[in-house]
C-alpha cells in the first residue's frame, strides 16, 4: 500500500514544491502576511490561530456541494454558499427547514447570489471575509439532453479562471480545494509505446483523444484544472486539486444527472480498461476535509480519489441499472472485456487519511 516517507524527506519534498511553485507575484501577494505567519512545513493553521473560520463553498446545494457543507457544519466552520440563482437560494432554505444542513446554529450557514462566470471584482465581493474556499461548482445542462456540451467544457474553463484569479486578489483567502475528475486522468493513448500503465495522481489526459472522442465533460475538468494551477502558480495561492470517480450515494442519478451521465460518457472503454471507478458522496466530501486541513503541511498536489472499481459484469449492469441505461453502453460484449489494464492508484489520499479509502487495484 506505498511506503510512507520519513520526516525529513517530507519536509524536503513540500520545501521543494514552494520553491518551484511560489513565483514573484506571488511572494508579493503575501508580503504584507509573512511577518505574522510561521512556516506552514510545521502545521501552521491559518484558521486555528485567527479565528476565522468562515469557508466558502461554491455550487453549495449541488450534490457534493450539500454534502460538502454538511462535513464543514459538523466540523465547528461556518459556511458561505454561492448560489448562482433564487431557485438555489429557496433551495438552501428548503434544507435548512428540513433538518438536512447539519448545522449548530442558524448563524453557521449564508448564502450569496453571483454567477460564477460575472468579473472577477464580483467574486472578490462574495468571497470577502472568508479564509478559504472549495471550488466545487456544478454545470447543468439547459438542453438537458446532451449532460455536457462542448460550450460547457469552455465555461467551466472560464469559470474556473474567474474563480482562482478571485481567490488571489482576496486577502482573506489563503487556501482552496478545488474539485477536478478522475475522467481528467483516465483518458490515455494506449498506443503511446511510452505510457505508463499506471494512473495515479500525477496522470493527465490526453487532450487530442478527449476532443477526436467528444469527450467534453472530461476534456473541460482537465483544461479548467490545468488553468487553475497556472494562475495559482503564477500568484502564489495555495492550491489542492481532487479527482474524484464517479460519485455514488442516495438518489445519485436523480439528484446529479448531468455530472452522472457525462461522466458515463465513453463507461464500456473505462470498463474495458479497468478504469471505471466510483466513490461515494460522503467519502469525497469527507477527504475533501481532510485534505483541506492538512494543507499547512504536505497536503498540496493532486489527490484520485476512489473507492471501488467496478470490475465485474454483474457490476456493471447493476450500474446500468441504476441511472436507467442500457448494460451495452457500460459492459458491452463480455469476450473484449481484457484488451487493456490499467493500474490506478490513489495511495497519496491513502497516506493521508486517517480512514483510508481503498487506495490501490490491480488487474492481471
Amino acid at each position: 500500500m506505498g511506503v510512507v516517507c520519513n520526516w525529513e524527506s517530507k519536509v524536503a519534498e513540500v520545501e521543494a514544491f514552494r520553491r518551484k511553485t511560489m513565483s514573484a507575484a506571488g511572494i508579493q501577494r503575501r508580503k504584507e502576511d509573512e511577518g505574522q505567519r510561521r512556516n506552514n512545513l510545521f502545521g501552521y493553521d491559518d484558521e486555528e490561530d485567527e479565528g476565522n473560520k468562515l469557508i466558502c463553498v461554491t455550487s453549495g446545494v449541488s450534490y457534493l456541494g450539500h454534502a460538502l457543507v454538511n462535513q464543514l457544519l459538523l466540523r465547528g466552520y461556518s459556511v458561505r454558499i454561492i448560489v448562482d440563482n433564487q431557485e438555489d437560494i429557496e433551495k438552501v432554505k428548503e434544507m435548512e427547514m428540513s433538518g438536512e444542513m447539519k448545522r449548530r446554529r442558524k448563524s453557521n450557514i449564508e448564502v450569496i447570489m453571483v454567477k460564477l462566470s460575472d468579473n472577477v471584482q464580483c467574486l472578490e465581493k462574495a468571497f470577502e471575509g472568508c479564509s478559504a474556499l472549495f471550488h466545487t461548482s456544478s454545470f447543468i445542462d439547459p438542453v438537458g439532453l446532451s449532460g455536457y456540451t462542448k460550450s460547457m467544457a469552455e465555461i467551466e474553463v472560464r469559470v474556473s479562471e474567474n474563480v482562482i484569479e478571485a481567490c488571489t486578489r482576496t486577502p482573506s483567502i489563503k487556501k482552496c480545494v478545488f474539485t477536478s475528475s478522475l475522467s481528467a486522468c483516465i483518458w490515455q493513448d494506449i498506443a503511446q509505446s511510452n505510457l505508463n500503465h499506471v494512473i495515479n495522481h500525477s496522470s493527465w489526459s490526453n487532450e487530442s483523444l478527449c476532443i477526436d472522442n467528444k469527450l467534453w465533460y472530461a476534456l473541460g475538468k482537465m483544461r479548467a484544472e490545468k488553468s487553475a494551477w497556472r494562475i495559482a502558480n503564477e500568484k502564489g495561492l495555495k492550491l489542492t486539486t481532487i479527482c474524484p470517480a464517479l460519485i455514488i450515494g442516495p438518489q445519485f442519478c436523480h439528484r446529479n444527472p448531468t455530472p452522472t451521465i457525462a461522466y458515463l460518457k465513453g463507461a464500456k472503454e473505462m470498463y474495458y480498461q479497468g478504469l471505471l471507478a466510483t466513490i461515494d458522496v460522503t467519502k469525497l466530501a469527507e477527504a475533501h476535509v481532510s485534505v483541506f486541513k492538512e494543507m499547512n503541511m504536505n497536503a498540496y498536489g493532486r489527490y484520485i480519489c476512489f473507492d471501488h472499481i467496478i470490475d465485474t459484469q454483474n457490476e456493471a449492469e447493476k450500474l446500468a441499472n441504476d441511472i436507467d441505461m442500457p448494460k451495452e453502453k457500460i459492459c458491452g460484449d463480455t469476450s473484449n472485456n481484457y484488451l487493456h489494464r490499467f493500474v490506478m492508484s490513489n495511495e497519496k489520499l491513502f497516506r493521508l487519511m486517517s480512514r483510508p479509502l481503498r487506495c490501490y487495484s490491480e488487474y492481471y
